[in-house]
């Protein structure tokens, strides 16, 4: 089954091509005009969706050497996301498969991350812990069937990805915060400053990283400009180990409760590099099978749609056209 994947949940306006075989193309356009803002403002988004969409399209089916015609089915991100971004995706997408007259299904954009690695088929390793860390959402899930999902951990504040961004903005390193934060710690020192991992005294598998934004807030505004431009590689260097640490324990402790042996890591924040060098590493240490998607895979696009919709529709699930989006929608 060849199917067309549509992912405009946010600022990034993908379209992607999957069959049997694998990814046979997947498109990605960012839209750079919420650098000036530092973050993305949700109208201008949905307008550069709608500007890009059928170009992204064309050029997936391009890559792909395939035709509209040959499309026999369609998978759209239909939340969570905002909500005019998701719009302007279900709306091509239901056109499209009108037009066509084929099937099409609604994905979860979240199961679109989990799904973005190893879960081609019904063998993939079950049951599993999957860690979902993106600038949205901060998840542990106990994946113990085949699209079956429980979440067992969640953040109470902000996300891992959304702690990135502020931080990123404190120290006056632009958007989006991610990689900005990663480039500036690799001139730091993770050890010079010690920033505070909260909830990782209690058994608890949820996540709070607001307490460590702002921790990072007040020793920059104790500093003087001048030492504080001089300290940042360190404060950035130092705020993402305590991320990555926070991380790591929680997963291990997520995998001994629920007696996994395969980790999942799945969402923006995986494309980290120091994360994936700490990840790997633990991973052998606690003789652990740990799948991690390409780094091009971590950030959302619409291969991962089209891969969750496909496993889907070949299951027999189809959606109407009276779908709509969810901007809230859980996993």
């Amino acid at each position: 089954m060849l199917v067309l994947g549509i992912e405009t949940s946010c600022d990034e306006t993908s379209a992607a091509l999957v069959d049997g075989t694998g990814i046979l193309s997947n498109i990605i356009t960012t839209q750079d005009v919420h650098q000036k803002y530092g973050g993305v403002v949700p109208e201008f988004a949905s307008r550069a969706h709608m500007r890009q969409l059928l170009t992204v399209i064309g050029a997936a089916l391009q890559e792909a050497q395939r035709a509209l015609t040959d499309i026999e089915a369609l998978a759209v991100t239909r939340g969570p996301g905002l909500a005019g971004s998701l719009l302007v995706g279900l709306s091509v997408c239901k056109g499209i498969a009108l037009a066509l007259k084929k099937p099409w299904i609604g994905i979860n954009h979240i199961e679109g991350h989990i799904l973005a690695t190893a879960e081609t088929s019904d063998t993939a390793c079950h049951p599993y812990i999957c860690l979902v860390a993106s600038g949205g959402h901060t998840l542990l899930v106990h994946v113990k069937k085949p699209l079956q999902y429980k979440i067992v951990g969640r953040t109470i504040d902000d996300a891992a990805g959304e702690a990135f961004d502020k931080v990123a903005k404190i120290l006056g390193l632009g958007y989006p915060g991610g990689p900005r934060v990663e480039q500036s710690a690799k001139g730091g020192n993770p050890s010079a400053i010690s920033f505070p991992r909260a909830l990782m005294e209690s058994d608890s598998l949820d996540f709070s990283f607001s307490g460590l934004k702002t921790a990072v807030l007040y020793h920059v505004q104790n500093l003087n400009p001048e030492v504080a431009e001089q300290q940042t590689p360190h404060i950035a260097a130092g705020f993402q180990q305590a991320v990555v640490d926070v991380l790591i324990e929680k997963s291990l402790r997520a995998l001994r409760r629920f007696n996994c042996r395969h980790l999942v890591l799945a969402g923006g924040v995986v494309r980290n590099t120091p994360l994936r060098t700490a990840f790997q590493q633990t991973c052998r240490r606690h003789d652990i099978t740990l799948s991690m998607p390409a780094p091009e895979l971590c950030t959302d696009n619409a291969a991962m749609i089209a891969r969750a919709g496909r496993m889907r529709l070949l299951r027999g699930q189809v959606s109407s056209l009276s779908l709509d989006a969810m901007p809230n929608l859980s996993l």
